[in-house]
């Protein structure tokens, strides 16, 4: 074992873990779509790592730009005005929907969040914030709250007056709908239910990831966001979008909002901003809002909102992704590649129940029997239960790829940049992978 792993088991407490029984892998370099580890052993990153890595690793355009800030200026404190803050602010929001038109900086998605959810809630004056079930929004006090999956289960109560509902999930519809148009209407009807019974002149913000992303890129029926939009407009709420996962490229659009037209009151984002190259998000703030807060402190900031370093590595990105058409990039590998590849992998394995996605933001729902939809392994499986899903991961990586698994899901998640020839290669590796788990389908 080398002395960065042994130092590291000694030493570093690893997120979301138990920290006897992980084994990480040690990286040692990267590049586009590979990494590699300490032997050379060379992979391709079908995760983006956390679905961050946009722009692909080491870009060389981001990476001289933050070397080029570090030489003139490290560190700022965000009181203070500074050129790439500026510029990073200008180019964000000339790529949001329109009337959404200020930046408030933070160091990552959780904490976009937390922020945005605050200003709602002075903006309007009440309280309560309904978000999904099948969701996640991060780990600090009121986005953990907010999460749906289990992961808020060992959390609930640091926060209060965060409550529930059900999105729209067609292949496994909590509705008993058919059909898109069904389970976009019957949805709404669910939301606006629970709205009502919640007390509207209560509800301050409805939260919703554009595209679930962890929880299962759930890619919403074509009417539904414009609903929540109507609903928001009808009751007075403000509607958050979080796209922290969805947003800058992921999705085959700058944000994922843009395939439907939607304007949200506030849009959180992180990940993609900089492809993760230095900690940033944010939350981009309409008119509106933003005019709460021209006589009124808004209470709240965080020292290093803005860094330097991170608006530099921004400000790369994003010209980066518009000069080398990186955002259509996404695009054409999902129409073209991943959408058709994916759903010839599902015509050869009956495991693989539904395939789902946008760009190069996919995931592939795996079955034990596709009548039932039963899932491969039980919801919030571990240890022994979850050894198909454990299987799935060790037959990618033994094969030269690293998949991003969660649940009875396996999602395709590469950086925007992939390129034709190396989505192909994930798939026949991928193709491998599913011939060997097919015996876990109980009707072979």
């Amino acid at each position: 074992m080398s002395r960065t792993y042994e130092l590291d088991r000694a030493h570093v407490f690893h997120s979301w873990s138990a920290q006897s029984l992980i084994k990480p892998m040690v990286i040692d370099g990267a590049l586009g779509s590979y990494v590699w580890d300490e032997e050379g052993t060379r992979y391709l990153d079908f995760t983006s790592q956390l679905v961050f890595t946009n722009i692909g690793h080491q870009h060389p355009k981001v990476v001289a730009a933050i070397q080029e800030q570090a030489a003139r200026l490290c560190t700022v404190a965000p009181a203070f005005a500074n050129d790439v803050r500026s510029e990073a602010a200008r180019l964000i929001v000339e790529r949001a929907p329109e009337g959404l038109n200020k930046v408030f900086f933070t160091n990552g998605g959780a904490d976009a969040n937390e922020n945005a959810v605050r200003m709602a809630r002075l903006h309007t004056g009440r309280r309560k914030v309904l978000t999904t079930y099948r969701s996640y929004h991060g780990n600090t006090g009121a986005a953990i709250q907010m999460t749906g999956d289990p992961r808020r289960w060992p959390n609930d109560g640091v926060a209060t007056d965060v409550h529930h509902f059900f999105g729209p999930y067609l292949y496994r519809s909590p509705f008993w709908a058919t059909t898109e148009e069904e389970e976009s209407d019957r949805a709404l009807a669910h939301l606006e239910a629970t709205i009502q019974l919640e007390g509207p002149s209560t509800i301050a913000a409805i939260v919703l990831e554009t595209i679930p992303g962890t929880a299962g890129i759930l890619v919403p029926p074509g009417a539904y966001l414009a609903g929540v939009r109507e609903l928001c407009d009808r009751y007075g709420i403000v509607f958050v979008a979080d796209e922290v996962m969805a947003g800058f490229g992921r999705a085959g659009e700058w944000f994922a909002v843009d395939h439907w037209g939607v304007a949200p009151d506030l849009i959180t984002f992180a990940k993609g901003v900089n492809s993760g190259y230095v900690p940033m998000g944010g939350v981009i703030i309409s008119d509106e809002i933003a005019a709460t807060f021209a006589e009124r402190p808004f209470p709240g900031g965080l020292t290093y909102s803005g860094h330097p370093l991170a608006a530099a590595a921004a400000v790369a990105t994003i010209n980066a992704m518009e000069d080398e058409g990186i955002v259509a990039n996404a695009a054409r590998i999902g129409e073209e590649v991943f959408g058709p590849g994916l759903r010839e992998l599902a015509d050869r394995h009956p495991i693989i129940g539904e395939v789902r996605g946008l760009g190069v933001f996919w995931a592939l729902d795996l079955v034990r029997d596709r009548e039932t939809r039963e899932p491969l392994v039980p919801y919030n499986a571990s240890g022994a239960d979850n050894a198909p899903m454990a299987e799935l991961l060790a037959e990618a990586k033994s094969r030269g790829l690293i998949p991003f698994v969660n649940m009875n899901r396996m999602h395709v998640v590469p950086p925007c940049t992939v390129s034709e020839g190396e989505a192909k290669e994930g798939l026949a590796i991928l193709d491998e992978v599913f011939t060997l788990l097919d015996r876990h389908y109980d009707k072979n």
